[in-house]
């Protein structure tokens, strides 16, 4: 059958359409996107704002267009952190239901770390032993470690590259204090949570699997043989943290031109940057791998094992 999962995130709105049958890989056929940066459209009160849920909207609208277009025979449609810790996050809710004609699943923060290890395991296989594993969206950061398909351990913290732009590095470019205080700041946060997870094995593969970590893997790692031919990459702590006074010096606008900052993360890749780097810090993490699977795929794979075999 042909599957559409329309992930609602801070930052994107993002269609995934892909093949799928039980027991097989899900072959995707068409990605599409609409960049909403939400986190731009929040009022004092912590509200999505009446332009920000019309674009919110109007975006789903479109992503419903194309999945009839595709002959989508099923859509699981999911909301992630800006829509779930809105001040008026029912009201968007119901807004985005009636745009779609169907039930929106809204994830908290540990089921979408969950949904992303499932995808992340699949892709390496058992063979890769203990993961651990970092996802930074538009709103939070997601960690999970494990053995398993589904993890030991996984937290989620408010510290999404689009969050902490706007709440710690509203200038562009921020300045060198504005990069100070964010640093701390995650630190103080990602404390209790490397606490928590130092009960865990230490990991046999380390990796990162969202947008911003790709992007920023392509900017400061380097790439591996993979398997079947396929090229990996990685990302070493060191080259992360040479990166950031670099990239923090340079506007916005012209990031795009460093190679694999596209023009829908120059204005969050420093804040992501440093909050990934804490987050290997903290968790005492040298280098990690990048998957190309993560939440879309894992909710695709959830939804795959409840199809009958035969």
């Amino acid at each position: 059958m042909r599957l559409g999962v329309l992930d609602i995130g801070s930052n994107t709105v993002h269609l995934l359409v892909a093949d799928a049958r039980p027991g097989g890989r899900p072959l995707a056929t068409t990605s599409q996107r609409t960049v909403l940066r939400l986190m731009r459209y929040l009022t004092p009160e912590g509200a999505i704002s009446a332009e920000g849920v019309s674009a919110l909207v109007s975006a789903v609208i479109e992503s419903r267009r194309v999945a009839a277009e595709e002959g989508v025979d099923e859509l699981l449609a999911t909301a992630t952190s800006a829509v779930r810790e809105a001040a008026n996050g029912a009201d968007v809710i119901a807004r985005i239901e009636d745009a779609l004609g169907q039930p929106l699943q809204v994830l908290g923060g540990e089921t979408e770390a969950r949904f992303t290890f499932l995808a992340v395991r699949r892709w390496f296989g058992w063979s890769a032993g203990q993961i651990l594993l970092f996802d930074i969206g538009g709103g939070s950061l997601e960690i999970a470690s494990g053995a398993d398909e589904l993890p030991d351990a996984a937290a989620s913290v408010p510290l999404g590259a689009g969050r902490m732009t706007i709440e710690y590095l509203p200038q562009d470019p921020p300045s060198a204090d504005q990069i100070d205080t964010l640093r701390r700041h995650a630190a103080r946060t990602l404390a209790p949570v490397a606490e928590r997870f130092s009960s865990e094995p230490r990991p046999d593969h380390v990796v990162g699997s969202s947008k911003a970590i790709r992007s920023l893997a392509k900017l400061a790692g380097y790439p591996v043989p993979g398997w079947s031919g396929i090229e990996r990459m990685v990302l070493p702590r060191r080259e992360l943290k040479a990166w950031i006074p670099r990239l923090a010096r340079i506007p916005a606008e012209a990031r795009q031109e460093l190679p694999g900052i596209t023009p829908d993360r120059t204005f969050q890749i420093v804040a992501g940057a440093v909050v990934l780097h804490q987050a290997m810090k903290a968790m005492d993490v040298e280098e990690l791998e990048v998957s190309p699977w993560a939440l879309r795929e894992g909710v695709l794979l959830r939804y795959i094992e409840s199809l009958t075999w035969g």
